[in-house]
């Protein structure tokens, strides 16, 4: 079993309802409707299938599961909230906050991947909807997977105690604090303002208003050897932080990322972050702007062993 920090298979959903989701708007500052919404559904498909090929195209392997038009589930496309592949074979299952996203869960896609990859363990911490406490999977958490950290910015959607308890269960250190936007508004998830690389990290450190919190932070990046590249508030509203580092075939990291997060980083930090892998890119526009995600939220990593392996 390897710690590895990315892994070169991808499970993405492919959209059929895609849109404008009321129920998560209240806490998703990054969501803006689009009028006409079997527009967006069209403009979203397009953009997927175009992201899938540029991942294809670099050697990575993409699982691509359709979503069903029953039940309505306008968020399916970011999976990354509702479940997590670990490479001891477990897998989580997350309590969601908003309603119409609790039905994203799917018992088929963990089936289908169980032909492929050995599943030891699922571990589902959904009861806690009950509670009104949630966990949104690598939207609410930041896996430093290879040292085992969690970073999390707590929020409606992230639940402290439910961190604690999956970093139980994972063998995880939970690292928790505030974060806000230029605005003073929480931040709903973790991943639009951090990512972790194996050896990098991006960060929006003036999103953490409290000293401590920041330092603490830091030393922890410090100490786990990452080259830590700082985005600004504005660098984060066009999802600069929404990263993420995936394998292809070859073993080549590749920092995946959308256009608009490319176009809004500066020459040099798109050159240190060249030094950990090759960049690329694809335009998400319509998903971003009306699902308020990006392309870190589109990839739920299936670390999971693979069953030709044993």
């Amino acid at each position: 079993m390897t710690n590895n920090q990315s892994t070169n298979n991808i499970l993405m959903i492919r959209p059929v309802n895609f849109g404008f989701n009321e129920q998560t708007a209240g806490s998703n500052a990054f969501q803006n409707r689009d009028a006409d919404q079997q527009i967006v559904q069209d403009k979203a498909l397009t953009e997927f299938d175009g992201f899938v090929k540029t991942l294809k195209e670099n050697g990575v392997d993409v699982i691509v599961v359709d979503d069903t038009p029953q039940p309505h589930t306008p968020d399916s496309i970011f999976p990354n909230n509702w479940v997590s592949f670990h490479a001891d074979g477990q897998i989580f299952l997350y309590p969601m906050q908003a309603e119409n996203r609790r039905l994203e869960r799917r018992e088929d896609i963990i089936s289908n991947l169980e032909d492929h990859f050995k599943v030891n363990h699922i571990i589902d911490l959904s009861r806690f909807e009950a509670e009104n406490k949630f966990l949104e999977g690598t939207g609410s958490m930041v896996l430093d997977r290879k040292n085992k950290i969690a970073y999390a910015c707590l929020s409606p959607r992230t639940n402290k105690e439910i961190l604690d308890l999956f970093c139980e269960q994972a063998g995880y250190q939970a690292i928790s604090f505030d974060a806000v936007d230029e605005h003073g508004k929480a931040i709903y998830h973790t991943n639009v303002l951090m990512c972790i690389g194996s050896g990098f990290a991006v960060i929006c450190a003036d999103s953490i208003p409290n000293p401590h919190e920041k330092v603490e932070i830091q030393e922890s990046l410090k100490s786990t050897h990452k080259e830590v590249v700082t985005i600004t508030f504005d660098q984060m509203s066009q999802f600069a932080g929404n990263m993420l580092e995936v394998k292809n075939k070859t073993g080549e990291n590749l920092i995946v990322m959308s256009k608009n997060a490319y176009d809004a980083l500066r020459e040099e930090q798109k050159n240190t972050l060249k030094k950990y892998g090759k960049l690329i890119y694809a335009d998400i526009n319509t998903i971003e702007t009306n699902g308020g995600g990006s392309a870190r939220c589109m990839m739920a990593e299936v670390h999971l062993p693979d069953v030709s392996n044993h």
